[in-house]
């Protein structure tokens, strides 16, 4: 790891574009989130702890136990920071031909919207790499698909609006709001080498389980499939629209109504929510552990 993980804390942006559209989600989950950056401050935010030298403790336990690679703090990283480098760059891999014509984000000359095919692999992989993910932080087997099934009930915070935003910026804008549906039924058709001409799942297959990529296309399928009924209801219970979404976003993005796809490419390329957030889940779960431990 290049930088110690106070320093990744500190330097959480507080605005710009993922900030911007990540809290373009609270008018569909309303008060699920509070942008909580720096690594002191996440200290006294999440104990409550006024005390400057227990502060102190609490911040170098948290960062020895960052720093112990038998740990899965670092790989948890990893996998945030790759999945969204990896999809982003699928935002810019091929030229459209009719972008030129195109007034949309004029100054995004090289943006071309993604096939549904690769928008659902994307999703599938984004989704795995949660399930991973909160396996290596927890110290848990990195297949354990029921303990995350488990803990998806009870995600709350940034953790929770990381999962809304995939619902929302991978599935809904690009896919419509029966993407879980649309994209289940996509992947049990696909074989592996879809898979294996993807960006997205080429980033973090490594740490993907499953001994090839026919049983790594198994197990999205299996997480997808466990996924889909809390999806499917997050979209319901918060009555979450295409036209919803976009309209939310339009304060900062200029976006035509019939250009989402687009629009899920600029996403991709622009919001790392997955990052953000997952650097945001690691500190809290970092922090909450050194408490418990000193």
């Amino acid at each position: 790891m290049s930088k110690p993980i106070f320093k990744i804390v500190d330097e959480l942006p507080t605005g710009g574009l993922t900030v911007m559209a990540l809290k373009s989600l609270d008018k569909v989950v309303p008060g699920k989130w509070d942008n909580l950056v720096g690594f002191d401050n996440t200290i006294r935010t999440v104990t409550g702890e006024t005390d400057e030298d227990l502060i102190q403790q609490i911040g170098e336990r948290a960062v020895t136990l960052f720093n112990d690679k038998s740990q899965g703090y670092q790989r948890a990283l990893w996998l945030y920071e790759t999945v969204d480098n990896a999809s982003g760059l699928l935002g810019s891999a091929a030229l459209a031909n009719r972008i030129g014509q195109d007034t949309f984000l004029g100054f995004l000359k090289n943006i071309s919207p993604k096939p549904e095919k690769a928008q659902t692999i994307d999703l599938s992989v984004k989704l795995v790499t949660e399930v991973v993910a909160f396996c290596q932080i927890n110290g848990i087997p990195g297949d354990s698909l029921g303990d995350f099934i488990a803990a998806l009930t009870s995600y709350s915070g940034e953790s929770f609006l990381r999962m809304a935003a995939l619902v929302c910026f991978d599935g809904v804008i690009p896919l419509g709001a029966d993407f879980a549906l649309k994209g289940l039924s996509m992947i049990k058709g696909m074989n592996p080498s879809d898979l294996e001409g993807n960006q997205t799942f080429k980033g973090v297959k490594d740490l993907i389980p499953g001994n090839n990529t026919s049983e790594q296309l198994g197990f999205i399928t299996e997480s997808f499939e466990a996924t889909q009924g809390w999806m499917n209801n997050l979209v319901s219970d918060n009555n979450i629209t295409q036209q919803g979404l976009v309209n939310n976003l339009t304060s900062f993005i200029e976006v035509s109504k019939d250009k989402l796809d687009y629009l899920a490419a600029f996403l991709d390329m622009t919001v790392k929510y997955y990052y953000h957030t997952g650097v945001q889940t690691l500190a809290r779960r970092l922090i909450e552990r050194a408490v418990a431990e000193i």
